[in-house]
This record gives structure tokens, C-alpha cells and sequence, in this order.
């Protein structure tokens, strides 16, 4: 595969070429203009603000926005990675960033039930590290999660978080421009996250829709009221380029908002009377100290909120003396742990050259069309293009228990250049099942599992802050989940069977993994196998650092998220969440950091 560079030179020929290329020329100096400003400012200005927070994702990011738009406070947002690149604006590049410094490169602990088809049995765990955190790298989809959801965090005393209390924070952080789609009650206009379609659509993914529909189901509008159905990919995109948090929320200028990159934070500075007052961290090999005269915020997300509170002596008491830490709190940091695990096997021939193909996306024509609209096949995140929130027989309640996503190409579609190394996927594995179909048409859908029950644990490796913790998820522990995926399968093949599909001759590759060879191809207990082999990780990790009251002896955070037991410290990110969320986390996580902010304000009695 053609690295990106090389892909963008005809871009660039055309840029340089065309006057009318101006929207993206406007897009590469807006960008450059940014990170040069940040990059300038990259050193504090004090040694004490009002607020520190640590962590530039989704969460992060909007707390720093919108505690400094209170011109009286000093804020400073400290990111362990630098800005995020031009090419991390392109959404088909998706995975080759998964490959780069702007990954943190974590993966699981060797597992005995799952991730048997990657290298080690250990699955790829991508998260950002950069200015917009994960949003800079992830698949860009737009799901808030079912109104049960928050009404069942509400019931387990998380006052204030009902789907009712945090519809307003979805709708203030949104900027939606959906065509077709004007609903107020579910959506904002005025926010700084942009929630838009997909500028192209390919063939196929209007075939999903299509098949949908005739086994029954609506085309919905997944972030309102109905979310069985099917639907384009709603996703943070600025016509046609990645919108991520960085972009979002950090393109203010403000004399009171500092933004230091490059800054990794190693440890919270608590003091005798378990009171917060500011982080340490490493820059340019040095160590330095920052103080807090309000709060310190963790946004560094769900791994790595766990690992600093831990790192300072707010965790399990057993483990941290184990490891050498003296405990400040005993806390089940590190627990409740979840991810929406999927399936990434299945792969479906057709007789059309109507797939993402890496030869195709290599064509100067495509890169053209990038340039005069931001459309085109560049503009699919990773090929992901429409989705389906389904019921099977084991759903519990009127939530959806599995979510198929529609890819327009296949796991060999780049002939195993990217995918494959960002995915972890063995040689064997790869040269018995998608070696022999390169360069051929094939599409794909991932059931993904909703609700999980199998629940993980993050611990620390060492008090070494430069050592990466210990991931456990324990995938398929808990039975239901496999079999849940077993009807998400089920329902996936149903989708290509309908006559839509059909038009295309679509057939299932039926090439047999290995380690499931002994087994009748697609036979359910074929498909359990195969599931164990290649689990999709969906990046969507949670809940390390649970909110609760302070009845929950499981929780870490109250629902205000000031972390039980000392002052000046919360927590803001998807560590906090209690409960899986249905579909994508990351409008969720935008939600907390609004949230979080005005919980800030009303604390300091700031204007909201």
C-alpha cells in the first residue's frame, strides 16, 4: 500500500495547479496557522492556574473551551502527544494513523477466549495521542447510546445523568447539518462539533439501506427518538474532513487558555489533607511541576485516567502496596472495565468492482475530487459507510443488543499492508483466508456487540510512569456475549441474502480459519470459533473509573465526578461511565465534557 504522502501527491500537483482548490488550501493553513500557534505557546506562562487538565481528547478538550470562556480563570490543558497532522484530516486514512506516534499502541493481555488470530493472542487497543485525542484517529461515528442508558445511570444514583439531564449537553455540542433531518428536540445547530454524513456514498452502502428495508426495517434517524434501523454513518466531519476534538474546541485564542503539548503527565500532587493542588509532568526530559489553585481534571481517558490515579495513590489498597505506592484512597480504580467487542470476519465476494479497493483509492481522479469538494472515496472513514441497530432473541429490554456496521471493503482490501499490522492479525491467519482474494471485490458488516457483560480490570505493571499498564478485558468470560455475536452473524448473513445484495451476486468467502478448520463452515459452532479469532476492537473502552455515590462501593467518582474523598480532583472522560452506552462513545464523551463544565461553573459560581 501507498503510504498517504504518496497518495496526496497528486492532491498536492492539483493545488498547486488550480485555483479553484481554495476550500482545501483554506483547510492546510487554517490547520498550520493552528499548530504553529500552539506550538509557539507550548510552554506555560505560570506555574499556577485556576485549572489544570490533563488530556486533549474529547473530553478535555471541551472542559478547556469552556472553563476559559470565564475570562477571569486561568486555564491550563497539558497533552502528552503534539497537534494533530494534515493528513489526519482525511477520513480513508483512518488506519495507517493507527500505525504512528499518534497511537499510544496499546494492546491487551494474551487472552485464552478471544484475540486467538492476532499476534500473541493480544488485540490492537488504538488510542490517541495528539491534540483531539482519540478523536483523531477513530472511525469519526456519531452515536449519543439509547435513552435507557442514562436513565439506568440515574437509577444506580448518578443524579443529574438521565437521558433527560444530558440531552441538552448532546444538543449544545452539536453543529448538525444532516440533510433530510430537522429535529430541534434531538438536535443543535450552534455547537462546535460537526455532525454530518458522509459527502460520498458508494453503491453498496445505499444496497445496505436497501436490504434493510426489505427485511423490514425503517431508515432511522439513530441519534433521536427511534434507534432500531438502519442509517448512513452520522460522523464528525467539516464537509468531507475529520472534525475532532482539537478541531472542535481548541481553535479559540485566548489569553487565559494555555495549551502545552508534548507535556506527560506522570503523577496528581495531593496534599496532607487529601486536597489536589496541581500534576506533575515530563517535557523536553525534564520534570516540572504546575499547581492548581481550584481543581485538577483528568480527561486523559479511560486508560489513562485509571493509571495516574493509581500512579498517586488513589486505587485498590492491595495492589498499590504490591507495587510499592503508598494508597491516599482505597478506590476500585481500574475495575468495571468494558468495550464493545465485534467481529471482523465476515466477508462477502461480488461480481461488480463496487468495493474500496487500495488500487482504486491510489487513482489521481479520487484525489482530485478530495480537492474540489472534499468528496469522493477519500472521504469514507476506513470504509465504513452505513450502520443497523438490531434486537435479537436475547435482548433484555427495547435496546438494541447488537449494531452491524457496513464496510465498503474487506480486511485484504489494502493486500494486508495496514489493516493487518494495525489490526495485529497473524500471517497464517491472513494468507489462509485473505491473501488469496487481494485485488478482488468483496464488502464486509461487523456485528458488534451492545451491553456487554464480560467485564475487565486495568492494574498497573510497576510505580514505573513509563510502563504500560496491565489490560485485561476478559473477552467472552461471560457467555451471553459470544452468543449474542452468533445472532449478530446470523443477522449479518440474512442482510446479504436479500435480493438487493444478490443483484450483485454477493457470496460469502467461506476460506476457513485456522484453528477452526476441523469445524462445518458457518455452522454456529464455526462462527463461535471464528469470533474467538478475530474480535474487532472497537476502541470503545469505559468505565475505570466509575461514578457512583458514595453508597456504590464500587465507585471512584461522585456524579458532580470529584473523585470520592479529595478535594480539587475530578475526572471527566469515558472512565467515568457506569454502563455500557449503545453504539459509539465518543458523543458521549463530548456530553461529559460539557457537562463537566458546567458542573465546574455552578461550583464556582461562574455564568454558565
Amino acid at each position: 500500500m501507498k503510504s498517504p504522502t504518496v497518495l496526496l501527491m497528486p492532491l498536492v500537483s492539483c493545488v498547486l495547479a488550480l485555483a479553484n482548490g481554495e476550500s482545501f488550501l483554506e483547510l492546510i493553513r487554517s490547520h498550520a496557522e493552528t499548530t504553529d500557534r500552539i506550538r509557539a505557546a507550548s510552554t506555560p506562562k505560570s506555574t499556577v492556574y485556576d485549572f489544570v487538565i490533563v488530556g486533549a481528547g474529547s473530553a478535555g478538550s471541551a472542559l478547556a473551551n469552556r472553563l476559559s470562556e470565564n475570562r477571569d480563570w486561568r486555564v491550563l490543558l497539558l497533552e502528552a502527544g503534539q497537534p494533530e497532522g494534515i493528513l489526519n484530516q482525511i477520513p480513508v486514512f483512518v488506519g495507517y494513523f493507527q500505525l504512528t506516534n499518534y497511537n499510544w499502541g496499546y494492546k491487551v493481555a494474551p487472552q485464552k477466549n478471544a484475540c486467538l488470530g492476532m499476534e500473541n493472542r493480544q488485540c490492537s487497543w488504538p488510542r490517541g495521542k495528539s491534540l483531539g485525542g482519540t478523536s483523531t484517529l477513530n472511525y469519526m461515528i456519531h452515536t449519543r447510546g439509547n435513552k435507557l442508558d442514562y436513565d439506568q445511570w440515574a437509577a444506580l444514583g448518578n443524579t443529574g445523568w438521565s437521558y433527560e439531564d444530558v440531552l441538552p449537553y448532546f444538543r449544545k455540542s452539536e453543529r448538525f447539518n444532516v440533510s433530510g433531518i430537522d429535529d430541534p428536540v434531538y438536535h443543535g445547530e450552534d455547537g462546535h462539533v460537526h455532525v454530518e454524513h458522509v459527502p460520498y456514498h458508494s453503491e453498496l452502502s445505499t444496497v445496505f439501506l436497501k436490504a434493510g428495508r426489505s427485511l423490514g426495517y425503517k431508515v432511522v434517524d439513530y441519534n433521536a427518538k427511534d434507534q432500531i434501523g438502519f442509517s448512513y454513518i452520522q460522523v464528525n466531519m467539516d464537509q468531507g474532513a475529520r472534525c475532532s476534538a482539537s478541531k472542535a474546541y481548541l481553535r479559540v485564542t485566548r489569553p487565559n487558555l494555555d495549551i502545552v503539548p508534548g507535556a506527560r503527565v506522570t503523577k496528581v500532587l495531593i496534599d496532607s489533607e487529601n486536597r489536589a493542588y496541581g500534576v506533575e509532568y515530563h517535557k523536553d526530559r525534564e520534570l516540572r511541576r504546575v499547581r492548581a489553585s481550584k481543581e485538577v481534571v483528568l480527561s486523559a481517558g479511560t486508560i489513562d485516567s485509571a493509571k495516574l490515579l493509581m500512579l498517586s495513590g488513589i486505587g485498590p489498597a492491595d495492589h498499590l502496596l504490591e507495587l510499592g505506592i503508598t494508597p491516599l484512597r482505597d478506590l476500585k480504580v481500574g475495575y468495571n472495565m468494558y468495550e464493545h467487542v465485534g467481529f471482523l470476519g465476515l466477508t462477502f465476494m461480488v461480481n461488480q468492482s463496487v468495493t474500496l479497493l487500495q488500487t482504486r483509492l491510489a487513482r489521481p481522479s479520487y484525489a482530485f475530487q478530495y480537492l474540489l469538494d472534499r468528496s469522493g472515496p477519500l472521504s469514507i472513514p476506513g470504509g465504513a459507510e452505513a450502520l443497523a441497530f438490531l434486537r435479537t432473541k436475547y435482548a433484555l429490554d427495547e435496546r438494541p443488543d447488537i449494531e452491524l456496521l457496513f464496510v465498503s471493503g474487506s480486511l485484504h482490501s489494502d493486500n494486508g499492508v495496514t489493516l493487518k499490522r494495525a489490526l495485529r492479525i497473524t500471517d497464517e491467519l491472513y494468507d489462509a483466508v485473505y491473501r488469496p482474494i487481494e485485488n478482488r471485490d468483496a464488502w464486509s458488516i461487523w456485528p458488534i456487540l451492545q451491553n456487554p457483560r464480560s467485564v475487565g480490570r486495568l492494574r498497573l505493571k510497576s510505580k514505573n510512569p513509563f510502563h504500560w499498564p496491565v489490560l485485561e478485558p476478559n473477552f467472552f468470560s461471560h457467555p451471553a456475549d459470544l452468543e449474542i455475536l452468533l445472532e449478530g452473524v446470523k443477522h449479518a448473513v440474512n442482510v446479504s441474502l436479500t435480493e438487493p445484495f444478490q443483484a450483485y451476486g454477493s457470496r460469502l468467502h467461506g476460506a476457513k480459519i485456522p484453528g477452526c478448520k476441523d469445524l462445518e463452515f458457518a455452522s454456529d459452532d464455526y462462527w463461535r470459533c471464528a469470533i474467538r479469532h478475530l474480535p474487532s476492537m472497537m476502541n470503545h473502552e469505559i468505565g475505570t473509573v466509575k461514578m457512583g455515590p458514595a453508597s456504590d462501593p464500587d465507585a471512584v467518582v461522585d456524579p458532580e465526578l470529584k473523585v470520592h474523598g479529595v478535594r480539587g480532583l475530578r475526572v471527566a472522560d469515558a472512565s467515568v461511565m457506569p454502563t455500557m452506552p449503545t453504539g459509539h462513545v465518543n458523543a458521549g464523551i463530548y456530553m461529559i465534557g460539557e457537562k463537566a463544565a458546567d458542573l465546574i461553573k455552578r461550583e464556582w459560581r461562574s455564568p454558565l
